[in-house]
């Protein structure tokens, strides 16, 4: 996302933009890129424990696919920031929208083969689009309006995102998991290699369906009048750049880390939700079952932003921030040492506590940098590349047992209650950037 370390020109104009008017349309029409991009990512989901039976995968094999994934945010970042300066934020939606077609059509390619190795290079190119998509989109929000409810419209806006995850489990579990033999299966059923081939073609479906979606969604966006970021938030010269250094910044030296350990913890749960509630000393049910209750996780994500969006009109966003990370902690306790219902609905409802968190986080980084906005978002969207770090908690899911890997989840809520009280206060601020009405 944005760019290297450095510093930037004078302040911008002290003036706020105000949220509303010209504006509305463009955040619409927006939220329909943070639905999508949810979706897809979420896809992964219900993807990873039917590749795991297709491929006969381990743990630690199967969060390798999303590794990759995660991957793609560091290595993309800062190529895309550099597009966003050569030819625009519309045109760089466009391009990733595109960008991400491409690679739902590769994963049909590597479904038809079948070959493990195409899938994981299509899923880089399908989070590669998205990273474009994140370094523009997700900065651009939290600039339209006042800098006082930032954390609360774009926890509103991340509620369309949390809608397209929380439908991505019944798409999948329907159309991937439900069409396929090891999807609906006993646990721990040994499929022949003929069904393992039939399995992996039932993806294509799915894919070309959000190919379509995709390239409609571009032809949008290419014709809508978008509102142009002003020049307080383009990049400035060499020279001048030096006046200003990002590390002056708490909460954005911070928060650059408790963004990726914030995915660590975000991409566990999702990742081995599956596997953790069909185990018999949980929910003994099928995969396919399974991945109808990961419905619910991304539904409590849904609720809490939606609700947190309201609770932050009336309250300081840190303060949020650390009752969620506080009742995260506790549940993921709750999950670790119990069974059956009480810790599969423990898993389950780790959805609303963490539902604040990703976007909180944002735009308390953000927070004062001024026309250092656009360098501080990309180095927070390239801390997503956290989610890659999710090979740790498969190869502890191996070693210690799948329950108890989610400690892992536990430690990491604590570092964003730290982040919360002390880590995100702002130093040195700069004046906002604005945004210019076409």
């Amino acid at each position: 996302m944005a760019g290297p370390i450095g510093s930037a020109a004078p302040a911008a104009p002290a003036e706020a933009p105000v949220a509303g008017g010209g504006y509305g349309k463009a955040l619409t029409l927006l939220a329909s890129l943070f639905f999508m991009w949810g979706f897809i990512t979420v896809i992964n989901n219900t993807l990873l424990p039917h590749l795991r039976s297709v491929f006969d995968l381990n743990y630690t094999q199967t969060t390798l696919i999303e590794s990759v994934w995660f991957i793609a945010y560091f290595f993309a970042s800062i190529p895309s920031a550099k597009l966003i300066e050569r030819v625009g934020y519309q045109r760089s939606l466009v391009i990733g929208l595109l960008v991400m077609a491409a690679g739902a059509l590769g994963m049909m390619l590597a479904a038809s083969l079948p070959s493990y190795g195409v899938t994981l290079l299509m899923l880089f190119v399908i989070a590669s689009g998205i990273t474009l998509l994140q370094v523009a989109a997700n900065p651009y929000v939290a600039v339209i309006g006042p800098a006082e409810t930032s954390s609360s419209r774009l926890n509103l806006v991340q509620a369309m995102n949390s809608a397209g995850t929380m439908l991505a489990p019944l798409f999948g579990a329907y159309l991937i998991l439900g069409r396929s033999r090891g999807g609906t299966a006993e646990t721990g059923t040994v499929l022949t290699q003929a069904e393992r081939l039939a399995d992996a073609q039932s993806v294509i479906l799915p894919y070309a369906l959000v190919a379509v979606v995709l390239v409609v969604l571009a032809v949008v966006i290419a014709r809508f009048p978008l509102p142009a970021m002003g020049s307080a938030t383009s990049r400035v010269a060499k020279e001048e750049r030096r006046h200003h250094s990002l590390w002056a910044h708490r909460n954005l030296v911070f928060g650059i880390p408790a963004i990726f350990i914030y995915l660590i913890a975000e991409i566990g749960v999702a990742n081995l939700f599956v596997n953790f509630v069909s185990q018999p000393e949980i929910a003994n049910i099928t995969a396919e079952q399974a991945g109808r209750y990961l419905t619910f996780l991304w539904g409590g994500m849904m609720v809490g932003r939606f609700a947190g969006s309201a609770i932050m009109q009336r309250i300081p966003a840190e303060t949020v921030l650390a009752a969620f990370s506080v009742g995260a902690f506790v549940v993921m306790l709750v999950t670790v040492f119990t069974t059956g219902p009480v810790a599969m609905w423990a898993l389950i409802s780790v959805g609303l506590f963490h539902s604040i968190m990703f976007p909180t986080i944002f735009t308390l980084g953000i927070k004062g940098l001024g026309p250092l906005t656009e360098e501080g978002s990309g180095l927070l969207i390239m801390a997503i590349a956290g989610g890659a770090l999710v090979v740790v908690q498969g190869w502890l899911a191996d070693r210690y047992g799948l329950q108890a890997s989610f400690l892992l989840t536990a430690a990491c809520e604590l570092y964003i209650l730290f982040y919360a009280l002390w880590g995100a206060k702002v130093t040195a601020p700069l004046a906002e950037p604005v945004v210019e009405k076409r």
